[in-house]
């Protein structure tokens, strides 16, 4: 499965030197992953995952395949977006397309760099842009008022349906609050995303800091880091800068400037994790000596409907899983290991797969 995420956020916070620095990580990636540029503004990048190189170097895969990311440069938003202002009509169409949004917040000082509205202020500016798709949902949602109302007065129940989650999203929209903090009942989240409101996609924050901030932040990504706390979301303090300049380093070289700036990780593999959290996504492994892969599946989700993410007839013809933990896998140096150890299991229909599982698949069709 593709996990898209739209990258968004005023002219000049610093949106696509991200964007170009994730680009750059990913052909410099290319000795060992494929990498392909979909669109211009769409990056495909691997997921960093080190325990696939792990299970790979134990079990002799002549191929490493990780899961992979979508990103996506959205055109600067302006103010009077949602009217179509500047690239609105396009930027918003975009935003529709993505599983949840990254806003880029400037949060460094440069002269140099002029913002559209001549201030640093990296809150106001996210509140311009949500504004802007708060609008977008109202107006959305007004033009598909008068004909579901047509359909209900005939006692269509569809349309009565979407006619009361088309008032929960007004509730919070008309109070200035996005839509992603309605109350969606359990029964009615299918039909919820069906709205496709821009508001109700999950969110994360990128705080963009100049370079000596990139370790420890100032008081401008502080702000967003309070601000995301408040919201229930996740915030990362990234150096865009410094990102578009690692990207460009061999590997063995980027471990000797990350120390060197007091960073544990880049910033970029922070950011990607943080939208593989987001959306509660969880990574299970297949391995042999032809190949090591990664495979992207949602907590919660049953061994049938994990196979169903390597092909439809794993999930239909599902008979069984052998089922290895991470953990297990490596400490008796590999599946023959682990199953003399008694750590390969055999897992059926209600198993509900965790992070780290290295599985095998039996199915009939």
């Amino acid at each position: 499965m593709g996990f898209k995420c739209g990258i968004v956020g005023l002219p000049n916070v610093g949106k696509s030197t991200l964007f170009n620095a994730l680009t750059q990580t990913a052909a410099a990636q290319a000795a060992n992953y494929p990498f392909c540029t979909i669109e211009p503004n769409v990056g495909d990048v691997a997921m960093p995952e080190p325990r696939l190189e792990v299970l790979a170097k134990i079990a002799g895969s002549k191929e490493i395949i990780p899961t992979r990311m979508n990103f996506v440069d959205i055109a600067g938003l302006v103010r009077g977006a949602s009217k179509g202002e500047g690239l609105g009509n396009q930027f918003l169409a975009n935003i529709r397309e993505t599983d949840a949004i990254a806003y880029v917040l400037r949060a460094f000082e440069d002269d140099d760099v002029t913002h559209v509205e001549d201030r640093v202020d990296p809150i106001a500016d996210l509140e311009t842009v949500e504004t802007e798709l708060m609008l977008a949902d109202m107006e959305s949602l007004e033009k598909r008022r008068g004909n579901l109302e047509k359909r209900a007065k005939t006692g269509d129940k569809e349309a009565k349906e979407t006619l009361a989650l088309i008032d929960l999203a007004l509730a919070e929209l008309t109070e200035g609050r996005p839509a992603r903090k309605a109350e969606v009942p359990a029964d009615q989240r299918k039909a919820w995303r069906m709205l496709q409101l821009l508001t109700s996609k999950p969110v994360l924050y990128i705080a963009n800091v100049d370079e000596d901030s990139a370790a420890t932040g100032n008081a401008h990504s502080q702000r967003v880091v309070e601000y995301a706390a408040e919201q229930g979301s996740d915030a990362v303090v990234i150096s865009a800068k410094i990102e578009s300049e690692l990207a460009l380093l061999e590997a063995n070289e980027r471990q000797d400037y990350l120390d060197a700036l007091g960073l544990e990780e880049a910033g970029l593999d922070r950011l990607i994790h943080a939208g593989y959290n987001l959306l509660e996504l969880q990574t299970y492994f297949t391995v042999g000596p032809k190949e090591a892969r990664a495979w992207t599946f949602k907590h919660g989700w049953t061994a049938p409907r994990c196979a169903g993410v390597i092909h439809g007839d794993f999930e239909k013809g599902f008979i069984k899983a052998e089922t290895i933990a991470y953990e297990d896998y490596v400490a008796h140096n590999g599946e023959a290991g682990a199953r003399e150890a008694g750590k390969l299991r055999q897992e059926g229909k209600d198993y509900l797969v965790k992070d780290g599982d290295v599985l095998h698949f039996k199915f009939n069709v």
